[in-house]
């Protein structure tokens, strides 16, 4: 069982203001593991009171001392609880262990230290010199200050990764927060708000919400007013909605969206077969937006690739799905809900005329959660929808092509455009990456995603850049100021 995930706002460590609580449900048994505050509307606006009061009444947007000092006690104690981040990560978000060790926890961490020495790389005034113009001299200086009140609202598939990544930059750029986790995993938010308060942060700069209903929360941030900007990471359909809803007020709205990456790999890929097997898409069950879930291969080496495939995919057929193995990185997905939605997909692409060549069942032997066995189709063709359509699960699909420029045309024949990957020839796959249209590339298995690169997208994969330099500027805005002098 977990702790009740509760609300934070103006300071305050709190239950809804009704009193009302919904299940926090476990995905790996369907069970309750806790109970979550139920925000009402009045909680959504205290908070958004809270944030605006902080901002605009107090010194937190101009000390860039206090906050960095704070800030990295916040980080410091993020770290500090790691055992129990993980715990909320395995319970909460369905992550087996060794995910939790790698991208659901540790990467936000080493992210949130990585931001904090991101942090001391901006300029925040820049003297543009003396110009002559209209008859007179003039000093000029750029300044770059906070935007204001962010609403932050997060996914449950790496929730502690997501909400790190907006929080920890926002608060250094000196803007005040609103954070609004998915309503599936909200204790990875509200333990967020208990370590605030350990951390002495001023009262209102940080506040968390938490509800059961999908979009209030989200709706009102987007609608008020006396929100500045609006982040969000999650689908496309529902970037649109909120795009759509803060349009009136004309807020800043950064986007980080779904995603169909490919990864490509070339005739002259080293170990062409283990280039091949590493695609597969299993790390917690291929819930990740950036996760490369099209493998495009050269037609000239297909069949051995759906030989090292086949291999693969049977070497790993029950090495997932154990919670207590702390080498397993493949859980169940996080819902009744998803697990339809995924096995909906599957069943597709067999309509399709996909050839299904490992997985493809719904798994209740592995236990009473969601579970779903690692999946591959061969025999797809680009517009096939499950080469076009998110799935967000456990399913890769195989695609050949007849030279690069045949696989850089697949690969940028999609509406998305977040991450990607290429394995070949130094030379030749960095000719490739620079061409495909895509917020992120791995070559040869680089890490292109690390809390001190920008991360986003392109196309519907969203707009702007979190972590890195770029994610902490994304919270400031420009002014430049000019002097007189004769």
């Amino acid at each position: 069982m977990l702790a009740d995930a509760n609300l934070y706002i103006n300071g305050v460590v709190r239950p809804a203001s009704n009193g009302k609580t919904y299940d926090n449900i476990n995905p790996w048994t369907a069970g309750v593991i806790g109970q979550a505050a139920d925000a009402t509307p009045d909680d959504v606006n205290e908070a958004i009171a809270a944030a605006r009061r902080a901002f605009d009444d107090t010194d937190w947007s101009r000390n860039r001392e206090l906050r960095y000092s704070l800030v990295s006690k916040f980080v410091e104690l993020l770290v500090a609880n790691r055992a129990k981040l993980v715990e909320i990560a395995r319970l909460e978000a369905g992550s087996a262990i060794g995910a939790a060790a790698r991208a659901q926890v540790d990467g936000a961490l080493n992210g949130g230290k990585d931001l904090l020495e991101c942090y001391k790389q901006i300029e925040w005034e820049q003297d543009r010199g003396v110009k002559a113009e209209m008859g007179s001299e003039s000093k000029r200086t750029v300044f770059l200050e906070p935007l204001g009140v962010i609403g932050a609202i997060t996914p449950w598939n790496v929730p502690l990764y997501v909400n790190v990544g907006k929080v920890v930059a926002a608060l250094l750029a000196g803007c005040t927060v609103v954070l609004k986790p998915a309503p599936d995993t909200p204790m990875m938010g509200s333990i967020m708000g208990e370590l605030a308060v350990e951390a002495g942060l001023p009262a209102g700069v940080f506040n968390v919400i938490t509800s059961g209903e999908p979009a209030m929360a989200g709706e009102m941030l987007s609608a008020d007013p006396r929100v500045d900007v609006i982040s969000f990471t999650g689908s496309t359909g529902v970037g649109k909605r909120i795009m759509e809803a803060s349009s009136a007020t004309l807020k800043r709205v950064f986007l980080e969206l779904g995603g169909k990456s490919a990864t490509i790999v070339l005739d002259d890929a080293p170990n062409f077969a283990m280039a091949v097997m590493t695609t597969m898409v299993v790390f917690h069950a291929g819930q990740g937006c950036a996760y490369p879930t099209r493998l495009l291969v050269p037609k000239s080496r297909y069949d051995e690739a759906i030989q090292a495939l086949q291999m693969s995919y049977g070497g790993f057929a029950e090495k997932w799905g154990d919670f207590e193995d702390p080498t397993c990185i493949m859980g169940p997905v996080i819902s009744k809900r998803q697990h339809d939605r995924v096995m909906s997909y599957i069943e597709l692409g067999e309509k399709e005329g996909a050839r299904l060549i490992a997985g493809g069942k719904s798994r209740p032997d592995k236990g009473t959660g969601f579970f779903i066995e690692p999946t591959c189709f061969a025999d797809v063709t680009n517009d096939m929808r499950i080469a076009q359509e998110e799935i967000f699960g456990p399913v890769l699909v195989v695609i050949p092509f007849e030279d690069d420029e045949d696989a850089i045309r697949i690969a940028n024949d999609s509406i998305y455009g977040l991450g990607g990957s290429v394995q070949g020839s130094e030379e030749r796959a960095m000719n490739i990456a620079k061409r495909i249209r895509t917020g992120t590339v791995s070559i040869n298995g680089g890490m292109s995603i690390t809390g001190d690169l920008p991360f986003g997208g392109f196309k519907g994969s969203g707009m702007g850049r979190e972590w890195g330099v770029e994610g902490i500027e994304e919270f400031l805005d420009t002014k430049a100021v000019a002097i007189k002098i004769g």
